[in-house]
């Protein structure tokens, strides 16, 4: 008796379909660790322009009158470009005793991810207008406000 040598067909295409599991999966995991990874930078880089507007303007008393174009007049942040999302404004709150970090049109994962997130350095985290412990606030798509309050 003749003994065949090789793979079937069957085998082939068996061994393919597990490599395109296995593919599907790791593109899967990096998008997540790219995306957690560029929420971090951005709340880093919130967190430094917080540090740096309090420096600034703490000898004031107040936070009248802050703004982005303010800020790098001052030299306190050297970049305009948005965090997160597709624009970002910087304003004093009424009394103003704290500023806010507001960050335009963020995605909705990105809007889940900063309502639930502990942020140290903020006094608050405010979705679509609306203070909030959770993202019950963010609305689907690419839609959401997202204020940072800070004292």
């Amino acid at each position: 008796m003749q003994q065949e040598l090789g793979r079937s067909l069957i085998e082939i295409l068996g061994v393919l379909a597990i490599g395109a599991v296995m593919t599907v999966g790791a593109y899967k995991t990096y998008g997540a660790l790219r995306a957690n990874q560029i929420r971090n930078l951005a709340i880093s880089e919130m967190e430094q322009v917080a540090r740096d507007t309090k420096i600034l303007l703490e000898t004031r008393g107040d936070y009248t009158g802050v703004s982005i174009e303010y800020l790098v007049k001052a030299g306190a942040i050297s970049n305009i470009k948005p965090p997160l999302g597709d624009d970002w404004y910087i304003e004093s709150g009424v009394t103003g005793q704290d500023f806010s970090i507001n960050l335009v049109n963020i995605s909705d994962n990105d809007c889940a991810y900063l309502a639930t997130k502990k942020l140290d350095w903020a006094k608050s985290v405010s979705v679509n207008k609306i203070t909030t412990a959770g993202a019950e606030s963010c609305i689907p798509g690419n839609r959401n406000l997202v204020s940072i309050i800070v004292e």
